[in-house]
């Protein structure tokens, strides 16, 4: 039982951290198609992150049904039918909230390696 508690512990976390890129990356480029949303953050990673299109859907139906984003049908740069992605108000304000609690965090978790180090 202790596996699977563990398990799902980690797989919010990761959800989580999913959830804050894709909304920083739609907050810094405006809308995008999901295709475009995964390899723009492959690309910021410098391709340590490989996103799977399951994965990057996952998240973009986990945001629109929170309305952190929206989306709407367009046409992509391939003259595809495509459905594009964009940040909300609310969602706005979660990028907000939760950078600044991954940014407390990341400094509780540096502080912790710095006292290991000692």
């Amino acid at each position: 039982m202790a596996e699977s508690k563990s398990a799902a512990s980690k797989s919010e976390i990761l959800q989580g951290t999913l959830d804050l890129m894709v909304l920083k990356t739609l907050d810094a480029m405006g809308p995008l198609h999901g295709y475009g949303i995964a390899r723009r953050i492959e690309q910021i990673s410098d391709d340590v992150l490989q996103l799977n299109q399951g994965t990057i859907y996952a998240s973009l139906a986990r945001l629109v049904q929170r309305g952190w984003i929206s989306a709407s049908w367009g046409t992509s740069e391939n003259n595809r039918r495509a459905r594009f992605y964009s940040i909300t108000h609310a969602g706005r304000k979660q990028l907000a909230a939760e950078t600044q609690s991954w940014e407390r965090i990341s400094g509780v978790i540096a502080r912790v390696l710095r006292l290991a180090r000692g």
